[in-house]
């Protein structure tokens, strides 16, 4: 039997530290079929979405999904992100927080935060959309 992966975990203490402290949880998704979010929002791929108590409604972080309701252009939208596309959450206020390998290598961490602008992620290497700036803390 595989161990549960720590990803959802890690999601749901960095939103709660962020709601803690007074800020505004921010996630960057990878946007592909399973993601159900407003498309015309999505920019190479790829969406931020604040997660902040203002700006979501029945927010819910399970092991495998995060859903929510959510106004785009004063249009109520149910979304719904798998937990496995999730690249980054972090406090919008000051770029920290930590971003997440996507896709085939399972949710393992990358790097812990403190950021500075996380809204202008920097040139991806590759092909994969790029990331907001984080960098590991010890």
């Amino acid at each position: 039997m595989s161990a549960a992966s720590t990803k959802p975990y890690l999601l749901r203490a960095i939103h709660e530290w962020c709601c803690d402290q007074g800020f505004t949880p921010y996630i960057s998704v990878l946007a592909d079929e399973r993601t159900l979010v407003p498309r015309q929002y999505v920019r190479d791929g790829q969406i931020v979405l604040n997660l902040g108590g203002d700006a979501v409604h029945n927010l819910r972080m399970g092991n495998d999904f995060i859903t929510c309701q959510a106004r785009f252009g004063g249009v109520a939208q149910s979304l719904s992100i798998p937990v496995d596309n999730v690249a980054a959450i972090y406090a919008r206020e000051n770029g920290q927080g930590m971003a997440f390998e996507t896709g085939a290598a399972g949710g393992e961490t990358v790097a812990g935060a403190d950021g500075g602008d996380a809204d202008a992620p920097g040139p991806a290497p590759d092909d994969t959309p790029p990331r907001p700036r984080l960098t590991r803390v010890k």
